[in-house]
């Protein structure tokens, strides 16, 4: 893909006829190569038009035409720095975005391990190392950190990611033109990387009325972006797949179930397959559900379900037990109604520095077994694909991607990955992987990891 902003392609044709001397015409060059290739990041970001088809380079890799035998995770990439171009201070790392992100204001568990990140997409921060020197995080806003991102996901053997697209944010210019320009990087990432991605929309939030933005959104995505088009983009069922998450969940939603209808009877009338992201009582319509059987007619509508877990167990025991009373039964209702079914995995969960309330570590990572165990409850029920849950979320301590051992120093607390190499959970997703495909022998205990390379 060009790295030219639009705004400029034959900018050159549109030059005045005059005659320029050599000295000149110099000058006009340089201006013109500098403009062109735009080495400032920052002006990189601003001017970059990401609302356009994809024209870039392409690798091969995973089999784009189905969810099936997949492991895809949900990839946030909502992390905003000071200074990086978008205008939105240092956003989900900081309880007050415009003040200085250090001791006080923080709202994230885990700290990245960025030691690969391109000095351009990194920002000094107010917390210290342990050696005195400034710790760093990346913002999501920059292109070479999505690259990393999918890069790894390459790496380690995990199939694509589902791109999460709030939709109330849609209506502020700076957070849209931020989910815009994570997109298209999103894209590039997976098309370079042989990766899938696709698009999930994210209803929380929305007023009554609102879920009208995801419909006017998906069919600007359409027109512009040409998005659904492009070789990485996820299709299931012989069509694009759009994801859309926040469907029947009880907790005092504005929009309602008669609206969430009306999207995926619209996005199936566009020629898409669709998830529908759920909560885990949708099956007998209890516990975080609706107690209304509306969301069965709704779900009828979809082509792939995918109940919400993050919380709702907490040990392996718990693993076991939600298997046999709830995931067992969920597969075989969706099966008898030629519906696919993704369940969501988690690795642990802690979000002590964004709600003081709740202890650090609140359901602890166990070194992996945690994570392992729920991929092999669901090997056990014959699972075709899973979503993990998330990629890069560190407000709510359920990262996988490299975070550190050696987080900041100081009052507030950071979980780490217990002394195990910072790329642990990605190579262990990787073996989720393999194991739901049969690629790899079912082992109770942790899979074996020879001489692992260990990070910071």
């Amino acid at each position: 893909m060009s790295n030219y902003p639009c705004s400029w392609r034959g900018g050159a044709r549109q030059l005045p006829h005059w005659r320029l001397n050599q000295k000149w015409s110099a000058i006009l060059l340089v201006q013109l190569v500098l403009l062109l290739h735009i080495t400032d990041p920052v002006k990189s970001q601003s001017l970059l038009d990401p609302l356009r088809p994809y024209d870039g380079p392409v690798a091969s890799g995973v089999d784009t035409s189905t969810l099936n035998g997949k492991v895809l995770v949900g990839y946030q990439g909502w992390f905003n720095c000071q200074g990086d171009g978008a205008e939105l201070g240092w956003t989900h790392w900081a309880r007050h975005r415009f003040r200085r992100f250090g001791p006080g204001n923080v709202t994230v568990d885990l700290w990245p391990d960025v030691a690969e990140y391109g000095d351009d997409a990194l920002f000094e921060t107010g917390f210290r190392l342990a050696d005195g020197s400034p710790a760093k995080v990346f913002s999501s806003f920059r292109r070479s950190t999505v690259l990393l991102h999918f890069r790894w996901m390459r790496q380690y053997g995990i199939d694509g990611a589902m791109v999460q697209r709030f939709a109330n944010g849609l209506h502020d210019p700076k957070l849209r033109h931020h989910k815009d320009v994570v997109l298209a990087h999103a894209r590039e990432a997976a098309n370079r990387e042989g990766r899938t991605y696709a698009v999930m929309y994210d209803l929380s939030g929305l007023p009554t009325g609102g879920v009208q933005r995801v419909i006017d959104d998906w069919t600007m995505l359409r027109k512009t972006m040409e998005m659904g088009s492009d070789p990485a983009y996820l299709h299931h069922r012989g069509r694009p797949l759009v994801a859309v998450w926040g469907v029947g969940f009880n907790d005092d939603r504005a929009y309602s179930l008669g609206e969430c209808r009306e999207l995926v009877e619209f996005l199936k009338a566009d020629g898409c397959s669709v998830m529908l992201g759920v909560p885990t009582g949708w099956r007998q319509l209890d516990r975080d559900a609706v107690p209304d059987p509306a969301l069965h007619e709704i779900i009828c509508l979809a082509d792939v379900v995918s109940p919400w877990t993050v919380g709702r167990y907490r040990t392996s025991t718990e693993v076991l037990r939600h298997r046999d009373h709830v995931w067992r039964g969920d597969i075989v209702w969706c099966r008898e109604r030629d519906i696919d079914y993704l369940p969501v995995v988690f690795p642990g969960f802690s979000w002590h520095n964004l709600k003081p309330d709740f202890p650090l570590a609140q359901i602890p990572r166990r070194k992996g077994e945690f994570l392992w165990n729920q991929f092999l409850a669901l090997e056990s029920l014959d699972a075709q694909m899973v979503y993990v849950a998330m990629f890069d979320e560190v407000d709510e301590g359920t990262a996988i991607f490299k975070c550190t051992n050696n987080p900041p120093v100081g009052a507030e607390p950071f979980l780490t990955y217990e002394g195990l190499p910072s790329d642990h959970y990605l190579w262990l997703t990787g073996e989720g992987g393999r194991l739901l495909r049969g690629e790899r022998q079912r082992t109770d205990d942790l899979p074996y990891r020879p001489s692992p390379k260990h990070g910071r």
